[in-house]
């Protein structure tokens, strides 16, 4: 059985590596503001800028409390509330990671399917991904997944196992947002035609077929929120691939066709394709 002295111990291994945490109570959710916190009335930091506790005792603001100063982990102002923690959280962003929390087996599959290998950490019922490199929070950006990075906390199940690895740009494009089309659809795909000298990593086979494979599983993959998905892989690829002319019209056609086999119109498609390109400054 786990003891507010375990818990603050943990608190403070956590703090140690640089990674801010806090106390959650019963339920697993932060302690509520203060009474003169109430409302954010003092003015509280909850922000990125400036996070972290404000004047008052306590803990108050949710992740915002989160912090690495052993001495307010120890404190008397925090004491009470780790008498009353039933487990110990963190805020990714303040320690400059990135958690995909893939909330069961299907979301866990898709990120074997999807995501690079990283530290690995089981839930209850699924995974938590973590990657070095912060971005901005997401809930449910597929079935199952959110993203947890900055102005957000997750709960500490312990080391997990693997390797660290920077974020990559797949994570990234789960949390954009398709912008409207900035121009008429063009009449046919347009790709990028890249350097020309022949020499691109990208071309060897096997290195681009396997982007291009799970790229077209993702898509078939969706379960809801088609559009962003398309967006999205769209997005994922030619942040990949977009600039040294690895794609052929052969390539793009196969992630056309998957959209359209999920139910989006090739006109969408078109114009996913043109503003992630533009997103990208392609």
């Amino acid at each position: 059985m786990t003891t507010p002295v375990h818990h603050r111990h943990t608190a403070l291994t956590l703090a140690a590596s640089g990674v801010p945490v806090l106390p959650l109570r019963r339920g697993k959710v932060p302690f509520g503001n203060c009474p003169d916190c109430t409302g954010n009335a003092c003015g509280g930091r909850p922000n990125m800028k400036n996070p972290g506790p404000c004047q008052c005792p306590g803990v108050c603001h949710a992740w915002a409390a989160a912090t690495t100063e052993p001495s307010v982990i120890v404190s008397p102002s925090w004491a009470a509330a780790w008498q009353r923690a039933v487990c110990v959280a963190y805020h990714p962003g303040g320690g400059g990671l990135t958690v995909v929390d893939l909330d069961d087996a299907a979301a866990v599959a898709w990120a074997r399917a999807t995501l690079p290998a990283t530290r690995t950490v089981e839930t209850t019922r699924g995974e938590h991904w973590i990657y070095r490199g912060v971005m901005q929070s997401a809930n449910a950006v597929r079935p199952g997944v959110d993203v947890k990075s900055s102005m957000a906390y997750v709960r500490y199940l312990g080391l997990g196992t693997g390797h660290l690895v920077d974020l990559p740009d797949v994570v990234r494009g789960l949390a954009v947002k398709e912008p409207p089309a900035v121009r008429p659809a063009p009449g046919s795909v347009s790709v990028p035609a890249g350097s020309g000298d022949g020499q691109c990593p990208h071309r060897t086979p096997v290195f681009l077929e396997r982007g291009i494979a799970m790229a077209v599983q993702r898509i078939t993959a969706a379960r809801s929120a088609v559009h962003a998905d398309v967006y999205g892989t769209f997005l994922a690829v030619l942040s990949t691939h977009g600039r040294c002319g690895c794609l052929t019209d052969t390539h793009v056609n196969r992630l056309f066709t998957a959209a359209q086999t999920k139910g989006e119109t090739a006109r969408h498609c078109t114009e996913a394709w043109t503003n992630a390109r533009t997103t990208l400054g392609l």
